[in-house]
């Protein structure tokens, strides 16, 4: 069974850095080595955007509205994803999800989401001007 549990949100002020873990367990079984994996974020009555992307091998992509301030990376000996997050503004403030599927998705329109089989629960992040 695959199970993705985010961390690290929380209350910071604009400007300030946040970083967000994301355990994974059972992706490997499901999925195999080869993976993709990403955050995602959401304001409420607002769509879910893709903010970045990391496939198995290591290539990342991002979301224009956070290329420079956020990056995302993964451990696979603490099955974790990161995303660290600097220049943090208020336009970041909302629920952040991380996703995984097959390694496929990753060169496709991974910000979609709908080819992410994986979800976790997602972990607010409020940034205060």
């Amino acid at each position: 069974q695959v199970r993705l549990s985010e961390s690290g949100g929380g209350s910071v002020q604009a400007g300030e850095s946040l970083t967000l873990s994301c355990e994974l367990s059972g992706v490997s079984a499901n999925i195999g080595s080869a993976y993709c994996m990403a955050w995602f974020r959401q304001v409420a009555g607002k769509e879910r955007e893709g903010v970045a992307a990391i496939d198995s091998d290591g290539i990342t992509k991002y979301a224009e509205s956070v290329k420079g301030r956020f990056t995302i990376s993964d451990d696979n000996a603490k099955n974790t994803l990161y995303l660290q997050m600097n220049q943090l503004n208020v336009e970041d403030s909302a629920v952040y999800y991380c996703a995984a599927g097959g390694w496929w998705v990753c060169g496709g329109p991974w910000y979609e989401g709908y080819a992410l089989d994986y979800w976790g629960n997602g972990t607010l992040v409020t940034i205060d001007s």
